[in-house]
């Protein structure tokens, strides 16, 4: 009866996956409806080109990254990292930031508080060219904006390093007027709660696992705040509003994220809002006010990430940074897998073979706990018999069948928990490699071997899904099977054809580990029941004899 409870428990939770998946598509495509055709990438490539030819907007370019900066403000309007691929198929570059009619996603920082120039109005800068493109031999380039008013001159400094994804904000503020000033310097991403159909992948689904914003404080590591509920913050007006030394703030989606990262020795101020139309959430930090004596200069500074999640360089820009890579509650068992599976492929070269590698590693190292758990099904099989006697002997008094049963267990050396435990410990286990195999950037584009180009987007032929449903249903042939019920029997069966199914809309690099775990559990049932006849034991089913009439 509980074995029957289980399957029908796995049952509704499948179910209830693809319920939720055909919600939250109905929902995309109804943002995607709502969208025009210029909220794409090509037209907001060609409002670009028109704002850059106009002279609003300057272009800054390193090895790394292609950032367009509006002279309004000196926002950051436009970000492509040249040494990720949009697509596959294509050169284009990933374009993580854009700036269209109907979606943005924007990096936009400045200067607040008593005298701060944007506290009124954005400041119109000026430039000294259009373009400032790092040469060769060079490590760095800055694109210099200034601004000047009521004798105070303001240098706004965006610099890029070769092969570096920070971009680095400096402001330089020359007071040469009369009186003295105060002011904080923020900076803040602000992007279109609804999902953009770029987000889709080709089953009109969300591609990323999570996409929202986090922070992170000296207080707490890591904190989530979707960009919905940012929004329903600033409507309610009940911002965030937290004070940290150091810290960051970003905006997360699937292998990417935009970062401002705060003096890790300085007094800043966490806090969210939202447009005035409540369309786009906004996430930023902001300094302790400065003051700047009359006829004297201050500089203030800050640090932007704008990338993949690349976990190492992110710990080397702020502590925690990692984090945004986001391995869920079992972070701490996805990190050293990672690891892991890092470190293979220094050896391998290839991440498909180094997540079959991992895989049989985990496997491997788990193979103790799954042969203990078949031993003690196997020895709570042969006390089949016995329990049902002692249930007949019994009937009618619950207590002493109960006692009889531990006595029985006391007898036979049989611990009933000895078949959950093992599974107990190996599920966070195999849901924390899961979540790293889903959230390593380096599986994006990915090629393993023949068809399969991009390890992080569904098997096109749908060869290793398909395989995976036999094997599985392998393992069902070998594995006993306690259902008596013809119907739940048939359902239990048609286990493998549904998971086949659900199995061609994940990852490939999902599916290889999945597919190699079965192969591996096959193995592992061929030589445990081996092991388990030779002492006498098996995982069949005793049958119980009829008494006669």
């Amino acid at each position: 009866m509980e074995q029957q409870r289980n399957i029908l428990l796995a049952i509704f939770l499948i179910l209830s996956l693809f319920l939720y998946w055909n919600w939250e598509s109905d929902k995309i495509q109804a943002a995607k409806r709502a969208s025009e055709v210029d909220s794409t990438p090509a037209a907001a490539e060609a409002a670009l080109a028109e704002s850059v030819s106009s002279g609003q907007v300057v272009k800054l370019r390193s090895d790394s990254l292609d950032l367009a900066i509006s002279l309004t403000g000196g926002d950051i309007v436009d970000a492509k990292l040249l040494k990720i691929k949009q697509t596959q198929d294509k050169d284009d570059p990933f374009h993580l930031m854009v700036t269209g009619k109907n979606f943005i996603y924007q990096v936009q920082s400045g200067l607040t508080g008593r005298d701060g120039p944007d506290a009124k109005a954005r400041p119109t800068f000026t430039a000294p060219a259009t373009e400032f493109t790092l040469k060769d031999g060079e490590n760095e380039v800055s694109a210099d904006l200034t601004f000047s008013q009521d004798g105070v001159t303001y240098h706004k400094i965006f610099t890029l390093r070769r092969d570096s994804y920070v971009v680095s904000l400096r402001y330089e503020i020359d007071n040469q007027g009369p009186r003295d000033l105060e002011m904080s310097l923020y900076g803040q991403l602000k992007q279109t709660a609804e999902y953009p159909q770029e987000e889709m992948n080709a089953f009109g689904f969300v591609a990323s696992a999570y996409r929202g914003t986090a922070y992170s404080t000296e207080e707490a590591r890591y904190e989530k705040e979707t960009l919905d509920s940012l929004v329903d913050l600033a409507r309610d007006n009940n911002r965030l509003n937290v004070a940290t030394k150091g810290g960051w703030v970003s905006m997360i989606q699937h292998y990417f994220v935009g970062a401002w990262i705060g003096d890790p020795n300085g007094d800043n101020v966490i806090y969210s809002n939202a447009s005035s139309d409540h369309r786009d959430a906004i996430i930023g930090m902001h300094t302790k006010p400065v003051g700047i004596a009359a006829k004297s200069s201050q500089t203030l500074s800050a640090q932007l990430w704008i990338g993949p999640k690349e976990q190492e360089a992110m710990s080397a820009v702020s502590p925690n940074l990692d984090l945004t890579v986001d391995y869920g509650w079992l972070w701490f068992i996805s990190v050293p897998l990672y690891h892991v599976l890092e470190f293979l492929h220094s050896f391998i070269g290839n991440w498909g073979f180094s997540i079959i590698a991992l895989t049989l590693i985990v496997r491997g190292l788990m193979f103790p706990l799954t042969k203990a758990q078949y031993t003690s099904m196997a020895k709570m099989r042969l006390l089949t018999p016995k329990m049902q006697e002692i249930k007949e002997r019994y009937k009618d008094d619950r207590q002493k069948i109960g006692q009889e049963t531990m006595k029985l267990y006391r007898e036979e050396k049989v611990n009933p928990m000895g078949g959950c435990l093992p599974i107990l410990i190996q599920m966070p286990i195999f849901i924390a490699l899961y979540w790293t195999l889903m959230e390593s950037t380096e599986l994006r584009q990915a090629p393993f071997i023949l068809w399969i180009t991009d390890l992080s987007v569904y098997d096109p032929y749908f060869i290793t899904p398909i395989l995976y449903g036999i094997t599985m249903f392998g393992i069902q042939k070998m594995s006993p099977n306690p259902i008596s019920d013809p119907i739940q029997r048939k359902i239990f069966m048609a286990m493998p054809f549904v998971f086949t199914l659900m199995f061609c809309m994940f990852p490939a690099g999902l599916t290889v580990y999945w597919l190699v775990s079965n192969c591996f559990t096959i193995f592992q049932q061929f030589v445990i029941y081996r092991s388990l006849e030779k002492r006498g034991l098996s995982m069949k089913i005793p049958v119980t004899p009829q008494k006669k009439q």
